[in-house]
């Protein structure tokens, strides 16, 4: 059995073949969850940037509709410390809305088909923010176990896929918090039609 530490404390050489390993997952087991994420294999002046800790999330409004999620910076308290969201206008501060499909038709080698896809193509997020055109490939290290998963953030431009990071997600808890800017653009309804 795969555990967090393996992944985090892998070299970057060795991602790929994980993600490659990976296992799918069942959708509905994602609902409504808040996962703790570890960003993996940027350089540390890259993560002193940026971040090495966040958060993701996966929300669906009703039994019916897609699964749609969102990022939340997080103060970087650790990977093992308290999770803190950072808060922008006294809410937590999110970011980088998604949607969450299936890998057919996107591209993707025959072995990174077999998880989720999370695409920042929907959502309130920026029209011109270069987020939507962000791809991240979604497995589980071990098998019908989705509590530890890998992610790949990658961007297919010109017929090559470009890989900025690597992400690990742990530890999920229950959704408690639905952004404002998430329940204004999308309704129910909208989300079970915007494609």
């Amino acid at each position: 059995m795969i555990k967090l530490e393996d992944v985090v404390n892998a070299p970057k050489s060795a991602l790929p073949k994980l993600l490659r390993g990976g296992h799918p997952i069942d959708p509905r087991a994602l609902d409504n969850t808040l996962y703790r994420g570890v960003s993996l294999g940027l350089p540390r002046w890259a993560e002193k940037l940026s971040w090495k800790t966040f958060a993701k999330t996966f929300y669906r409004a009703t039994p019916e509709s897609e699964l749609f999620g969102w990022n939340v910076r997080l103060e970087q308290t650790g990977i093992g410390g308290a999770l803190v969201p950072k808060t922008k206008k006294g809410a937590p501060h999110c970011f980088g809305y998604y949607d969450v499909t299936g890998t057919d038709g996107y591209g993707l080698p025959a072995d990174l088909q077999q998880g989720l896809l999370i695409q920042y193509r929907f959502g309130p997020n920026f029209p011109l923010d270069v987020i939507r055109i962000v791809r991240d490939p979604l497995v589980a290290l071990n098998p019908d176990d989705p509590t530890l998963l890998l992610g790949w953030s990658y961007v297919h431009l010109g017929g090559v896929l470009w890989t900025p990071s690597y992400f690990v997600l742990h530890g999920p808890t229950e959704l408690e918090y639905v952004p404002e800017a998430m329940k204004a653009w999308g309704t129910p309804q909208r989300m079970l039609s915007h494609k």
